[in-house]
């Protein structure tokens, strides 16, 4: 049954094509999102990456792509690589998404089955929805949508990473060591979101990040509690002091030597809002100071996101010889992730109490970006937002996530204009248990992205 266009003042003939495209993109979302593409083998096998690619790769040949291939990174992993020639004398366009995936966390806890796309409440649910799968369908629809209106009217690239979510930069080298494969004159990251479902939004800045392992070791082995508890130095205690130093008494983040005192000029981002987005317990306080916009886009926030140490559930009465912990910084423009990452290597290892030994390992890293959002891309992505989304304007957002390809793309290709869009908007909880995807922001998005092709090919033309 074909899809009524959503209410906007766009060409109603591309809106309702882009309307009618709807059921295809939620029978291939489908598809994609059941391949468990987390790109860890010590979590899903390397197959159901390798399965996913394979799926992007075939969709691009079907649309007419040439030069499909993946592309074996560095890092052991597949990006997804096409080109769709457009006129002559054209501009060139390169579209990202990526296909991997954050692992599901606790399936039990999913109201549903996390690589199963299920419909409840107005959205579609699954791991990926959003976060990126969904941007990889947001770009096939708008290019299937010009097809049938004249063509496509620039050169297309597109671009389908397939290890964003580990950090571990094997499309970044891979770009470095061939940097005419993604050359062009624009750059549409389809890995960000609006602020809020139905308000038009492009990202103007992304906080950059880096990963750490710290490994905490105070004994040969484990003691029991009972003979030698009280002198003998606890590896599960230190590494809780060590973690605890990260923060102030208010939350704020306090790594020696890093700033946190950023403020933000954009777009404000309401307390209540904040709270029902992240759903904040009521009674619980947020942690860190000044606004809400200042802590999530202008300041550095540190996150432990994982302890190795005995669960509840068959612990024994031992002292913990060795104890282990992941610990991300979220970084920023105006810092570099490099000397971020020295920075809370030396706290790590100077809030170690006791002389306990700390190891700290490197495990993923990536720059902050800041677009210039007054580029000639931007009036025709302006234009486009606010021709799908009915005649409101486009606002300017951060995002607190990182997507370290762009530093890397922009420092490529200078001259390129970056615009970033997507559809990972706050209810979409990417990352987390119940990731969901909004069907009229994947609409709106897929008419806005044709709209944009073809608005700044028109403008490259004049």
């Amino acid at each position: 049954m074909e899809q009524a266009p959503l209410a906007s003042s766009a060409d109603p003939a591309i809106a309702r094509t882009v309307a009618a495209l709807q059921p295809r993109a939620r029978a291939e979302l489908a598809e994609l999102v059941r391949f468990r593409s987390v790109a860890d083998e010590a979590q899903f096998p390397k197959s159901e990456c390798e399965a996913a690619a394979n799926w992007v790769a075939d969709a691009l040949r079907a649309e007419g792509f040439t030069d499909v291939a993946l592309l074996d990174t560095p890092d052991g992993t597949q990006s997804v690589y096409g080109y769709l020639a457009g006129p002559a004398g054209a501009p060139t366009v390169l579209l990202y998404a990526h296909y991997d995936v954050q692992p599901p966390l606790d399936e039990d806890a999913w109201l549903s089955p996390p690589f199963e796309l299920t419909e409840r409440d107005g959205r579609w649910y699954a791991r990926g929805a959003a976060d990126c799968k969904g941007g990889v369908i947001m770009h096939l629809t708008a290019l299937r949508a010009l097809r049938e209106h004249g063509g496509v009217p620039v050169n297309v690239k597109v671009i389908v990473e397939g290890s964003e979510e580990q950090g571990t930069g094997g499309l970044e080298r891979y770009a470095e060591a061939n940097p005419e494969l993604l050359a062009a004159d624009v750059i549409v990251i389809g890995d960000s979101g609006n602020f809020r479902v139905g308000l038009p939004t492009v990202t103007g800045i992304l906080r950059g990040m880096t990963l750490v392992r710290v490994q905490v070791d105070t004994l040969e082995g484990n003691l029991h509690s009972g003979q030698f508890g009280g002198p003998a130095p606890d590896a599960l205690a230190a590494l809780i002091r060590i973690l605890d130093s990260l923060r102030a008494e208010d939350g704020s983040t306090t790594v020696k030597g890093l700033p946190a005192d950023g403020t933000w000029d954009g777009i404000p981002y309401p307390e209540e809002d904040f709270r029902r987005d992240a759903k904040v317990l009521d009674g619980v306080e947020l942690t860190g100071s000044g606004t809400v916009a200042d802590r999530v886009w202008a300041r550095p926030s540190v996150t432990v996101m994982g302890i190795d140490c005995p669960p509840v559930v068959g612990a024994t009465a031992s002292i913990q010889a060795s104890a282990a912990a992941l610990v991300s910084v979220r970084i920023p423009p105006g810092f570099d992730a490099t000397e971020v990452t020295g920075l809370l290597t030396a706290h790590l290892e100077q809030a170690a109490p006791w002389g306990a030994r700390v190891a700290v390992e490197q495990l993923g890293q990536g720059q902050p970006f800041r677009a210039d959002t007054d580029s000639p891309a931007y009036a025709a992505m302006g234009a486009a937002l606010s021709e799908a989304y009915d005649g409101q304007q486009m606002a300017v957002s951060g995002m607190g996530g990182s997507i370290p390809l762009c530093n890397t793309l922009a420092a490529l290709y200078p001259r390129a204009e970056m615009l970033l869009i997507g559809l990972s908007e706050p209810d979409a909880q990417i990352h987390a248990v119940n990731e969901s995807v909004s069907p009229e922001e994947l609409q709106r998005l897929s008419l806005t992205e044709a709209l944009f092709l073809q608005k700044y090919a028109a403008a490259h033309a004049r």
